[in-house]
């Protein structure tokens, strides 16, 4: 950049500074003007903090009149200071010239000292010839304020009218017939008569008590009166409310109070000072009343920080005619923006896209002076067409801006914005209604922010007990949904699973306990554990489901489950189905048609200690599709099951089963969500290789170890398997029948299998108890010598439980 054009810029800041305050003041005078001007300092000279200091009722002590960005007490500023004393302040008061300290100078300073900010600096301006006050701004940039931030605060302090005295809010006169100023620590207060015929008194009746007109009050309005009347619950600065007095006739009367809160002087306690007003001229018809009423009831239902923002838009946006709203949440001094209307990107700042990367804007409040200051003083503020306003907010409203903070309880919520596109005449009927929507958002937002947290914290329960993958299934393919319910927290019992098994053989379980909650969830998991385990033991279907159903009787739990249990075998293509008060399964044949599988069933798991549990079997050819669901997906209020059945199974079959996880997305598109859903979709293909299978009985007789080998030979020859393979099998069936016949009682049997190349010499007993590889063996041990010759000669080996016994199996590899 070229020298001039350098000098062009900075004198283009000042410029742009003198014609936004040129525009103030043309516009009519504004009980806030002095406040707007303040915020020309943040805005164009980049303070972190503006006020304006003038002689309050002792003339010996400069007060703070008004002040705009980051709270005083981050750099250790006081409300009043001796005229006569050695601050920025008093000096620039009394001497007539600019006073500038940087953080060299403030250093060992009784600011700094209480400063928690570091590194800031100070320039206080005269406000005309010496004693008429100051304007005092705070800089936390390197450096201090440079040549064209000093040019803009002595434009500002040009600006600034302030009268000898630091006034009550408003410019209100104890005097005045409106106004009132309230001792906070005796509860003694002067009123006007108009504020006494207000509230229905007299003034010879009157005892001076604000108790007395705290009285009159609808009961409701009482505690926000009363968080502005306490001392306790005030910041310095401007306070604005409207509440109800009781009439003795007719509905009550709307008033307004507008007030400040002085800090206590030499032996003078803190003062309320301010006017009160009639406003229900602004409220001569219930147009507004009912639409507040109408927010609380929806609010009273939004469960989501989402809905609170969708209550809100719908309450605001349209009698306001506003072009955009956007709610946003504090988060540890951090506006998160939670809700846009429009939610295009493109209808708001490009800011909000640019510099903070997404179109969900999350930003410190600091970015934003002009918001922080409402924040901070909690009070509607509305700023019309052509007011400066840092880049972030102007985009928001160029017609006109209004920011509604949202109070709940002892901390600020968050903040609703409300932007229009055209230039907008605010009416004093809009203020009412903002601010007698903000208590009611404020506290809706804590309890949805609350809501959406319990809700994730329980959702992440149910998820962790759902499986996170699918296995991948020899000859099948499967996929699996679940849908949380929509309504409340909901979250429900739903599971489903996929076991494989041994010999190629998968279970397909699907399951809903009763109920909505985390404990329903909870036992959802032991549930779909238990099966899972039953099931990995080798029983067949009906005995998982019968265990499972006396484990939970055995639970004493006052919930109860549903559920179906399919043992697919993918070699056969056959299936046995057991279920437990659950919904059938549906079959999606190769053809294209569909049916619901008529499977008798049993009652639901943890009702009946004496239950039977039939098994119905299934065919599937290649291309079958199988389908299990929870009743969420097909019955609702409006829907029985038996409707809901057949609609699944005609929205299946038109369904293509190439892409299996478009159908269960199709397939899910009828849920009523009113339920949480679980589904679960099989399509079997077929094994392309078929294993080899034979298995033999091993009787025990003296000669039972060569009847094993015998026919381990036989098979094996017939099978083709090599010499050498052949020779290191006869070995480990040698040693695994050996072990099972020596250490254990009972029948055992012995599965030999041929998958590819892997071969698979499988042992079955009767004894849960696994062999144990001993740590080494000495030449005098007589035994542990034949575990590890299996692992030796074996690829792999390891042991599986197997109906109250064991199976102890070798791989051997051809080559390997």
């Amino acid at each position: 950049m070229s020298e001039g054009a350098a000098v062009s810029g900075t004198r283009a800041v000042p410029e742009r500074a003198k014609a936004a305050l040129e525009a103030l003041d043309a516009s009519p005078p504004t009980p806030d003007r002095l406040r707007r001007l303040l915020e020309q300092a943040l805005v164009f000279a980049a303070a972190s903090f503006a006020g304006v200091y003038a002689p309050g009722d002792d003339p010996a002590r400069l007060c703070l009149a008004e002040s705009a960005g980051l709270p005083r007490t981050l750099y250790g500023l006081r409300d009043t200071y001796p005229a006569d004393g050695t601050s920025p302040v008093a000096r620039a008061h009394r001497e007539g010239r600019p006073c500038r300290l940087g953080p060299e100078d403030l250093a060992g300073g009784p600011e700094a000292r209480r400063a928690p900010a570091a590194g800031f600096s100070v320039t206080a301006l005269p406000l005309g010839p010496p004693g008429g006050g100051c304007l005092l701004a705070v800089s936390e940039r390197p450096g201090g304020f440079g040549d064209t931030d000093r040019a803009c605060l002595e434009l500002i302090a040009g600006a600034v009218a302030v009268p000898t005295r630091a006034t009550p809010a408003a410019g209100a006169d104890r005097s005045a017939p409106d106004a009132f100023a309230l001792a906070t620590d005796t509860g003694r207060i002067e009123v006007g008569d108009e504020i006494l015929g207000l509230f229905g008194t007299a003034r010879d009746e009157f005892d001076g008590r604000v108790e007395t007109l705290l009285g009159r009050t609808v009961p409701e309005d009482l505690p926000a009166l009363m968080s502005v009347v306490e001392a306790d619950h005030m910041s310095i600065g401007d306070r604005e409310l409207e509440f109800r007095v009781l009439q003795p006739a007719g509905p009550p009367r709307w008033l307004r109070l507008r007030g400040r809160l002085l800090p206590a002087g030499e032996g003078r306690p803190p003062r309320l000072v301010g006017t009160v007003a009639d406003a229900s001229t602004l409220r001569s018809d219930v147009t507004d009343v009912a639409r507040v009423q109408r927010l609380a009831a929806a609010l009273a239902t939004a469960g989501t920080v989402k809905d609170v923002g969708r209550a809100v838009v719908a309450a605001l946006r349209e009698p306001l005619r506003a072009d955009r709203i956007a709610l946003a949440e504090l988060e540890n001094e951090r506006l998160v923006v939670t809700v846009l209307d429009p939610p295009e990107p493109e209808a708001w700042p490009e800011l909000w896209r640019g510099e903070w990367r997404t179109e969900w804007p999350d930003a410190p409040v600091r970015a934003m002076p002009t918001l922080a200051t409402a924040l901070r003083e909690s009070r509607a503020r509305i700023w019309p067409a052509g007011s400066t306003l840092e880049p972030a907010l102007a985009e928001v409203g160029p017609g006109g801006l209004a920011v509604l903070p949202l109070p709940a309880g002892s901390r600020m919520a968050g903040a609703c914005l409300i932007g229009w596109d055209r230039p907008h005449d605010f009416g004093p009927d809009e203020r009412a209604l903002l601010t007698a929507c903000a208590g009611l958002t404020g506290q809706a937002l804590v309890r949805a922010h609350a809501f959406d947290a319990e809700h994730e914290l329980v959702g992440m329960l149910q998820r962790t007990l759902l499986p996170r993958r699918l296995p991948r299934l020899p000859g099948a393919v499967a996929v699996a949904r679940y849908l949380p319910a929509t309504a409340g927290l909901e979250v429900g019992g739903d599971w489903y699973d996929v076991i494989p098994l041994a010999d190629n053989h998968v279970a397909l379980v699907i399951g809903d306990v009763q109920g909505h909650n985390a404990g329903a969830a909870t036992l959802m998991g032991q549930m779909r554990t238990a099966l899972r385990a039953y099931a990995a033991e080798g029983h067949p279907p009906d005995v998982v489901v019968a265990h499972a159903n006396r484990l939970l009787l055995d639970m004493e739990s006052d919930l109860f489950a549903t559920c179906v249990y399919v043992d697919v075998d993918m070699e056969q293509g056959t299936a046995w189905c057991v279920r437990a008060g659950h919904p059938q399964p549906v079959l999606r044949h190769p053809d294209g048609s569909a049916e619901i599988v008529h499977a008798e069933g049993g009652p639901p798991l943890g009702v009946l200690v004496q239950a039977e549990y039939p098994i119905t079997p299934l065919r599937l050819r290649p291309g079958t599709v199988i389908a299990l669901t929870t009743d969420g997906l097909v019955e609702s209020a409006g829907t029985d099951l038996d409707t809901g059945m057949d609609r699944l199974a005609r929205e299946l079959a038109a369904a293509d089963p190439g892409h299996l996880g478009l159908v269960a997305d199709a397939l899910l598109a009828g849920a009523h969500r009113g339920d949480d859903v679980a589904l679960l979709v099989m399509r079997y293909d077929g094994m392309a290789v078929r294993p080899l299978r034979e298995s033999w009985t091993v009787w025990r007789v003296p000669e039972a170890v060569r009847h094993a080998r015998r026919f381990t030979r036989r098979t094996l020859r017939a099978w083709g398997v090599p010499r050498d393979t052949l020779d290191a099998a006869l070995l480990v069936v040698s040693e695994l029948v050996t072990n099972a016949l020596v250490h254990t009682g009972g029948p055992v049997r012995l599965d030999l299998s041929l998958v590819g190349h892997r071969l698979r010499l499988a042992v079955a007993d009767s004894s849960p108890r696994s062999p144990v590889q001993p740590a080494g063996i000495g030449w005098e041990a007589t035994g542990g010598r034949g575990i590890l010759l299996v692992e030796a000669v074996s690829a792999a080996w390891g042991t599986i439980p197997v109906s109250g016994g064991k199976q102890v199996w070798a791989d051997l590899v051809p080559g390997g």
